[in-house]
């Protein structure tokens, strides 16, 4: 399992992430309501202003304030220690 740092120490497991989207468009806009109404809404924002849309396959949604460029470049950038960890699935 692959976590990615998605701000203030907050991790997603990267093998569970759809899509990685900007909140500006009515259709997004649309999706964190509908995710805030059926409580399957992580705001991970520490109250800062929303950049991020992290889509799971698990329909979860998750509210990050890094630009979504940067979320895209953690999730490919393996050379980072500080940004994903390796965690061994203890099965």
């Amino acid at each position: 399992m692959r976590l990615v740092n998605i701000g203030f120490g907050n991790m997603i497991n990267a093998s569970r992430l759809v899509a990685v989207v900007s909140p500006e468009s009515a259709p997004i806009k649309r999706i964190i309501q509908e995710s805030k109404e059926r409580g399957t809404l992580i705001d991970a924002t520490h109250g800062r202003r929303t950049r991020a849309v992290l889509i799971t396959d698990s329909d979860h949604v998750v509210l990050s304030y890094l630009q979504c460029e940067t979320v895209a470049n953690r999730l490919h950038d393996e050379s980072d220690d500080n940004d994903i960890w390796e965690a061994e699935n203890e099965d």
